[in-house]
């Protein structure tokens, strides 16, 4: 009667379509002296795409991702993470399986900062540091690291290139939408197919997106949008809106 009940339980959990979350944060991240924040991060950020979708999200490490996960979760979309630690750091190995799904995947995806460099790596780009800040530079928004390198942090705004505010991802976001950004790396530059619809000073590429695969990335963070500054909640709704994944 119980194994009944419990494969009951699972047949349906499992007939759920579900969006698929994907933390690329690398191990020495998570055991850093932030770690505990970044995985927390992950589990609001996952009730978030949640409570906007209104359907469950499914949260797995970038080294744990396989096509047979996403059949048996009948996900609609990917998301996937920023993270903290040089893509250099990576075993070449452990992310080659995330690699193949996106280059063949016909699923929408959104990545998040980090996660868009996973994403425009996957797809031929190279992923290089911030251009040094100018010493006369009066921009807030353009730090110097301890190591001498550039970092773009804080909220601000992003540049729409011309043209593209009639986008359907940036419907209702402003001319002058303010987002978290926190990043010494950009994409060079877009990978085949892609579209470029945002940029700052500091980051020619903050927004590019491949309209025929209905795949996303920025190098800002709309997933950190607050009461505020809330046109990285508009821009998420758009995107499962564009995926054809109806919000609530």
């Amino acid at each position: 009667m119980f194994t009944t009940h419990v494969a009951s339980m699972l047949i349906r959990r499992t007939a759920d379509t579900m969006l698929v979350f994907v933390d690329y944060e690398h191990a020495d991240g998570r055991t850093s002296a932030h770690g505990e924040r970044i995985q927390a991060a992950r589990t609001w950020i996952t009730y978030r795409l949640e409570d906007l979708s209104g359907m469950p999200c499914h949260l797995v490490r970038y080294d744990r991702i396989s096509q047979s996960l996403l059949d048996r979760l009948d996900a609609r979309a990917i998301f996937i993470s920023g993270n903290s630690i040089s893509p250099s750091a990576y075993d070449p190995m452990a992310v080659e399986p995330i690699h193949t799904i996106l280059r063949k995947t016909p699923l929408p995806v959104f990545g998040f900062c980090g996660g868009f460099q996973l994403l425009a790596h996957a797809l031929g780009s190279a992923i290089i540091s911030l251009a040094p800040r100018p010493e006369d530079a009066e921009d807030e928004s353009m730090l110097i690291t301890a190591d001498g390198s550039t970092f773009e942090f804080g909220y601000h705004p992003i540049d729409l290139a011309p043209g593209s505010a009639t986008h359907p991802l940036l419907t209702g976001v402003g001319d002058q939408a303010v987002f978290r950004h926190a990043h010494g790396l950009h994409v060079s530059a877009p990978p085949d197919g892609f579209e470029t619809l945002a940029s700052t000073s500091a980051t020619p590429i903050q927004m590019a997106v491949h309209a025929e695969r209905k795949i996303v990335g920025t190098q800002f963070h709309p997933e950190y949008w607050t009461d505020e500054h809330s046109a990285g909640k508009t821009m998420i709704a758009n995107f499962l809106n564009w995926a054809g994944i109806e919000v609530p």
